[in-house]
């Protein structure tokens, strides 16, 4: 039972990491005048316990604290991959720009902090990874250092204790790096005075999904231009931006065809986005005072549905492929996605657990019904085989070496950038490709919480064993410099953000996606909640990382040059 707690079996490492990760959320319910660090409390408490003398296997430490991040940087990317494009368009180079700078700006920190105080350059290079809590720097850094080392004849012994020096500062910034971060983004939001509803709601009128959001209209044809016209004759200038769902001629309800002639007193049901109101009105008529359970009382061979799409074969298809309206005389007016009602054009693609709001004669909703599946059951499990394909397919990617003249060792984008970027891209064009990256809300939620719970209870448990001999050493000046690295940076590039407009939502995502940081994403996601921050987070990471681990690799050769 002794060797239970004490030992460094594999016991020990599962009761270890349990207790940690437990106690870390139990602690993160609670706040301090309103503020609370949420799961970071887990990596403060691995420090803790570690210190103490509760060690974890080093290769057990190692493989929880990179599948824990795998899993987190994945089910993020499943989960900003269909929006990730438009806002790379719409703010990608803007957010990108100013992650440059912020990594600009922390190896001049770097090099001041050198120039100032003397401290070699190398191991400041370790503080900066550490401050900027990116692994894969440190790792590049320490591989060309030891080429270096070994290139000029020095022993193997002698090119691994510097390396190793790298890592004692490192591990001596990281903690203080995590919590900077953490603390600007507390800071930013009195100091720019942020209204968290007037900035969502801000996010909300830019965002082309909740733009396209579905809006009923119910309108009087009394327009002379279009009386005598068909429907397809009028829809001509106005492309696929609305659906006329039911058309009342007297006491006459029905769905109307492409081919319908419009008369003069003709009501119509139509739905369309906000964006399109005004331009409905003109082409129309003035909205009349109706109710959809008007048109229900009149309705006698009509019957509305909700469907949901659970049928693989269905997955990346168009509405106008699948042609409901010519096949079954079934209209499909909206579509309920991630909790969003989205007018149903026919070249809007279909994805895996989408709902499908239907009308039509029962016959032909049952054939309908038959065609999607709408088995919401079967949704329930997630789909294991492509997520852990996309996770081998991610670890692939990351470990493609990327070459640079006159630089020893090729960037890398590691273990965070490559499984990023494949969930990205397939969260992104799964459905075009019929691939089916469907999981429910609850489970990618699910997956997100154990990836960032082991990721922060490994580096706290790898941290706390030399934490306090390498601060009563003088590693607090390490820790000092650490922290102004990640605050100077940090709080310079949200000003300008601000003055430049930028959202405060992104800004936190700017913020915590130029630090490479998972844990202040983690922190902001339980703060403000809404999903902007995990795009923008994801926007810019990938160039980040990049660029962190190739300035690390530069210094290090600046250092010895």
């Amino acid at each position: 039972m002794q060797d239970l707690f004490t030992g460094t079996g594999i016991a020990h490492s599962i009761l270890l990491f349990a207790l940690v990760i437990a106690s870390g959320l139990w602690l993160g319910r609670f706040k301090i005048k309103g503020v609370s660090i949420g799961s970071t409390w887990i990596l403060f408490l691995g420090i803790l316990v570690s210190h103490f003398g509760f060690r974890v296997d080093p290769t057990v430490l190692a493989f929880m604290k990179d599948f824990g991040l795998i899993l987190f940087v994945f089910s993020i990317g499943l989960q900003v991959g269909p929006g990730f494009f438009h806002s790379f368009r719409s703010t990608g180079i803007k957010l990108n720009l100013l992650a440059i700078g912020m990594v600009c700006l922390a190896v001049l920190t770097t090099l001041a902090i050198h120039w100032v105080t003397g401290e070699e350059l190398s191991t400041m290079v370790g503080v900066m990874s550490g401050a900027v809590t990116n692994t894969p720097g440190l790792g590049a850094a320490q591989q060309t250092l030891t080429n270096i080392q070994m290139a000029k004849g020095a022993a193997p012994e002698v090119a691994a204790l510097d390396a190793a020096s790298l890592a004692s500062s490192y591990a001596l910034a990281y903690p203080l790096g995590v919590l900077g971060v953490i603390m600007v983004l507390i800071l930013i939001r009195p100091l720019f005075r942020v209204d968290l509803q007037k900035e969502k709601a801000q996010l909300d009128d830019d965002d082309d999904t909740a733009a396209s959001m579905a809006r009923r209209m119910h309108c009087e044809v009394e327009n002379p231009a279009i009386f005598g016209k068909t429907l397809a004759d009028v829809k001509q200038g106005m492309a696929d931006n609305f659906v006329v769902t039911r058309l009342m001629r007297g006491d006459e309800i029905f769905i109307p065809h492409s081919s319908t002639v419009l008369q003069q007193g003709d009501k119509v049901l139509i739905v369309t986005s906000q964006s399109n109101v005004d331009a409905i009105r003109i082409i129309f008529g003035e909205e009349v005072p109706l109710h959809l359970s008007d048109w229900k009382e009149h309705e006698v061979n009509l019957i509305s549905r909700r469907l949901t799409v659970s049928q693989p074969k269905v997955n990346g298809k168009t509405l106008r492929d699948l042609n409901f309206r010519a096949k079954y005389g079934v209209q499909v007016s909206r579509i309920l996605r991630t909790g969003l009602e989205i007018v149903a054009k026919p070249n809007i693609i279909l994805q895996t657990g989408d709902i499908l709001q239907v009308l039509g004669p029962e016959d032909g909703i049952k054939r309908v019904e038959k065609a999607v599946g709408n088995n919401p059951d079967s949704l329930s499990k997630p789909n294991l085989v492509f997520i852990f394909f996309g996770i081998a397919l991610g670890v692939l990617f990351g470990s493609i070496p990327i070459r640079f003249p006159h630089i020893p060792q090729p960037i890398k984008l590691g273990l965070a950038g490559g499984p990023l970027i494949i969930a990205i891209i397939l969260g992104a064009f799964g459905p075009r490709w019929k691939i089916s990256t469907y999981t429910t809300i609850s489970a990618n939620m699910m997956i997100r919480e154990i990836g960032i719970s082991f990721f922060l209870a490994a580096v706290g448990l790898g941290a706390g064993e030399t934490f306090v001999s390498s601060l009563m050493a003088g590693g607090y000046w390490w820790i000092l410099y650490g922290f102004l690295i990640t605050v100077i940076p940090c709080l310079l590039i949200a000003v300008v953000a601000r003055l430049l407009k930028v959202n405060f939502f992104q800004i936190c995502g700017l913020i915590a996606g130029g630090m490479t940081s998972p844990a202040s994403l983690a922190y902001t996601q339980d703060a403000y909640g809404p999903e902007h921050i995990s795009v923008n987070y994801a926007t810019v990471y990938p160039l980040t990382m990049f660029m962190r681990v190739l300035a690390a690799q530069l210094m290090i050769l600046f250092a010895f040059a």
